[in-house]
């Protein structure tokens, strides 16, 4: 995009690192993240402009054409800012989850409750056909909320699937890509490969990401253009119907270990005050407070720019 100076990309790369530190995280999404700061709409056009006829372009026109044509800066400001994030905070997450889980989901709970809103809003009329596609929204989010995790699969192909699915989940507002990983069994393999930096997983799961993320991003723009209204409605029902997923009291039911790590392979959500254990309600209610707020923050100071 013209016009943009260097302190604009450094907010796009502060941008890109929320939403690796999101998708980090299963039950978050950043896509959520990108609508509510503003660059959704940009980054599926942009990622749309990635095609076959882009390379014809850098042959005949050279490089500063492609990369304008592709919003490379952007691109770049963006994707540095994820890789940046999932390489830093996935250790520190991953603690979080294990040490301070409820006060980590009560945080993005209100963070992802005000999102409801935000992406609401952005309807410009509600009619029938958008409340119906809503409610289908919500109920297929929570319908994958309730799907139970496979085990750890670690071949591949399998991976290279695992990345293709995740990052489209990944670019929907609502449904976390880390959470399809659980899903998958695929999660634990590629958190401890970002941990231990096992080159070849990580290129398996990212070469799964880029072919996932240019596929998808193709419909997505496409119901954009054609659909808004339906499609907002859509991913709306899909923050809600979310919500399940991220609720920070639960029972645990099943668990299964492997190798050091423990994976919660069954749970229910439970009142604070049925919580087996330390609920820190008070604490978990102001973080969730901080969350839900931090929406419209952003919000009024990108109104104000």
């Amino acid at each position: 995009m013209k016009g943009r100076q260097l302190l604009d990309y450094v907010f796009i790369t502060l941008k890109g690192i929320a939403m690796g530190a999101a998708d980090v995280v299963p039950g978050v999404s950043g896509g959520t993240i990108a609508f509510i700061s503003g660059i959704y709409e940009e980054l599926i056009s942009s990622i749309n402009n990635i095609n076959l006829s882009l390379f014809i372009t850098l042959r005949k026109e050279g490089a500063k054409v492609f990369w304008d044509k592709v919003n490379g800066n952007f691109l770049l400001a963006l994707f540095s800012g994820i890789f940046i994030s999932v390489l830093s905070l996935a250790k520190f997450l991953s603690w979080l989850l294990e040490n301070q889980p409820i006060l980590l989901w009560s945080f993005f709970f209100g963070l992802v409750l005000a999102s409801i809103f935000f992406v609401g809003k952005e309807i410009k009329r509600w009619s029938a056909g958008t409340i119906i596609i809503f409610i289908i929204g919500a109920a297929m989010a929570y319908f994958i909320t309730e799907l139970p995790p496979n085990e750890n699969v670690n071949s591949l192909p399998y991976l290279f699937l695992s990345g293709a699915l995740a990052v489209c989940a990944m670019i929907l507002p609502g449904i976390s890509g880390a959470f399809i990983l659980v899903l998958l069994g695929s999660y634990k393999t590629i958190l401890d490969a970002v941990h231990e930096r096992d080159v070849k997983i990580v290129i398996t799961v990212a070469l799964g990401a880029v072919f996932g993320l240019l596929s998808f991003a193709r419909l997505l723009k496409w119901m954009f253009s054609h659909y808004k209204n339906i499609t907002l409605a859509l991913l709306t029902g899909f923050i809600l119907g979310s919500l399940n997923k991220i609720w920070p009291w639960k029972k645990v039911l099943e668990t299964k270990t492997f190798g050091d790590k423990t994976i919660v392979i069954d749970d229910i959500n439970v009142l604070p005050w049925a919580f087996d254990g330390d609920n820190q309600l008070i604490l978990a209610i102001i973080l969730a407070i901080i969350g839900f707020s931090l929406i419209f923050i952003l919000e009024k100071l990108a109104s104000k720019k």
